[in-house]
Parts: structure tokens; C-alpha cells; sequence
């Protein structure tokens, strides 16, 4: 293998991280040619509605993963919480690289904290995950749609449309970006996305060469804590239509995992910690997905997946 091409998107993120891969396999394979083919996606295209509303399933992945199939492309660079729970047959997930933070960040010009801001306070967000947190924590907040690149969402917050507004702090720390008041959500107050951070390297199952390249950048914890993670999400049949998140920790060979499932308001909130060897972190996300079902979590799910479900 003398050459490869990574599919990716056209966002400045996107292709941070596309790169970033690109510069860890050349460091690898010096003699390596690798190209970037951007494809924009339907989650791209459709900036003016909020994700819940268009469907979140292979929103930002489908047409990347078609131009792998079509053998257009030899692997692809995801964020790992835009990759649906169940591939595509005939691709797979070759690589999990390490991870970057997986903290939500509020955001403001005037405000250096979630306490700080004033009763009423207009926070940005196109996330019901970090929508039901926030007003569980704050439910006189009033929560906007935001959409847009990270650039976007800050030029957005500086002309003032927003008090506040809440982004990955792993996409904020790749692109260098910042604002006058970054405040890092800790996992204990405030549940990351299932996946939030890590990256997925996404290639098709039978290519032998490039899974055998990009499985040198593989990360173990990575890897094990987001596959406790997916398979949470997958017992609970997620998507961005319901406010779910998960966060993994491995110490040694014990992996813990917090989950949470709440209502869209946050009024209420279905969250427990349950913990496994690393060995068993699918079938920890498993039975942690089923205990909070057992919990309540089951009619919440069903009465919001009933609620004005977009075609996919």
C-alpha cells in the first residue's frame, strides 16, 4: 500500500482531525501518500433546524461511509458520537485513537460560571443531552438552538444573540479557540456525550492493509471505555432525539460507567454508576441501559421516541 485516501467532512474540526490522523499515520509510514476527500454530509447541509428535529442516525456519517463502500475513499476520520450504534455490513471500526477531553465547556464574554449567570440567561445549545442538564441544574435558564460550526456558535455568542453557550471542550482545545469566561463541566455535575472526545476510525472490514495501518494508533483505554459507552447508547436505542449520555473510566483492569437518561426539560433524571472488568465493559453498558430502563427510564424512552419521530 503506497497511497490512501481519508473521507471527511468539510468543517474546520473535521478536518483538524482528519489531519491529525493523516500526520500520525505518515509518522508511522513516511513514505505514505495520503489525500483528504471532503464530502459534505446531510447534517452539514441542514443548518436551521435543531438536530432533534431532522433525525440524528448516520446524520454526519452516511454519505462518508458510502464513498468508503464505493471504494471512493480507504478510511474516514469521525467524531465517534456522530458514528451510529450498528455499521453499515462490510465496514467497521478499525481504530479508536486516544482520547481527548470529554467535557462539555460553557462559554460566555460575562458570565465565568453556570452559577454566574443571571435568572433567565439565553445559553446556546443544539444538544437536548446538554439542554435537560443544564435546566436540570438551572431550570430559569432559557435554552436556544444552536447550530453552526464551532466558529459559528462563537461568533454567534460574541455579537451577543447568546448569554452563554455550551460546546465539547475537545473540539474548543483542537482548534485552539477560546473565549473570556471557559468553564469545564465536570462529569460529576454534568454527563458527556457517549463518546465525546474520541475519535473513530472508520474503514471497510475486509481491507487487511489499512486495518493493520490504522491498528497501530489504536488506544486501549479509549477503546474499552467508548465500546461500554456504545453499547449503553445501543441498549437504549439512542439517538439525538432523547437526552442520553454516558461517561467510562478505566483504572487499571475495573472500568466504571455513570449513565443518564432524562426528560427533556430536566425534570427528570435517571442516572446511576455501575462498574465491571474492562473485559466486560459491552456487557457493563448492557446492563447498565437496562437497570435505569427498569428504573422508569423504559417509559420516558418510549413516550419520547413516540414524540413527532422525523423519517430517517
Amino acid at each position: 500500500m503506497r497511497s490512501c485516501i481519508i473521507a471527511t467532512r468539510g468543517s474546520q474540526l473535521a478536518l483538524w482531525q482528519a489531519n491529525h490522523i493523516r500526520d500520525a499515520l505518515l509518522a508511522l509510514e513516511p513514505d505514505l501518500h495520503i489525500e483528504l476527500s471532503i464530502i459534505h454530509t446531510r447534517g452539514d447541509k441542514i443548518q436551521d433546524v435543531p438536530l432533534a428535529q431532522v433525525g440524528g442516525k448516520g446524520l454526519f456519517v452516511k454519505e462518508i461511509e458510502e464513498a468508503l463502500l464505493e471504494g471512493r475513499a480507504d478510511l474516514a476520520v469521525h467524531s465517534i458520537k456522530d458514528v451510529p450504534m450498528v455499521l453499515p455490513e462490510g465496514l467497521t471500526l478499525g481504530c479508536v485513537p486516544k482520547r481527548e477531553s470529554c467535557r462539555d465547556c460553557l462559554v460566555s464574554e460575562h458570565y465565568a460560571s453556570l452559577d454566574a449567570l443571571p435568572k433567565g440567561a439565553k445559553v446556546g445549545t443544539s444538544s437536548l443531552r446538554r439542554q435537560a442538564q443544564l435546566l436540570a441544574l438551572r431550570p430559569d435558564l432559557d435554552i436556544l438552538t444552536l447550530r453552526g460550526n464551532v466558529d459559528t456558535r462563537l461568533r454567534k455568542l460574541r455579537e451577543g444573540q447568546y448569554d452563554a453557550i455550551v460546546l465539547a471542550t475537545a473540539g474548543l482545545k483542537r482548534l485552539q479557540l477560546a473565549a473570556t469566561h471557559m468553564c469545564e463541566l465536570a462529569e460529576k455535575d454534568f454527563v458527556p456525550a457517549v463518546g465525546q472526545g474520541a475519535l473513530g476510525i472508520e474503514c471497510r472490514a475486509d481491507d487487511t492493509d489499512i486495518l493493520n495501518l490504522v491498528g497501530r494508533l489504536d488506544d486501549y483505554e479509549t477503546r474499552v471505555c467508548v465500546e461500554a459507552e456504545r453499547a449503553f447508547l445501543r441498549e437504549l436505542d439512542g439517538g439525538c432525539q432523547v437526552p442520553i449520555g454516558a461517561h467510562a473510566v478505566l483504572r487499571g483492569e475495573a472500568l466504571s460507567l455513570d449513565g443518564l437518561v432524562a426528560e427533556t426539560d430536566g425534570s427528570t433524571v435517571y442516572r446511576k454508576t455501575m462498574a465491571a472488568r474492562a473485559q466486560k465493559a459491552e456487557a457493563l453498558g448492557l446492563e447498565l441501559a437496562r437497570t435505569l430502563k427498569a428504573a422508569g427510564a423504559a417509559d420516558l424512552l418510549a413516550r419520547l421516541y413516540g414524540q413527532d419521530q422525523p423519517s430517517m
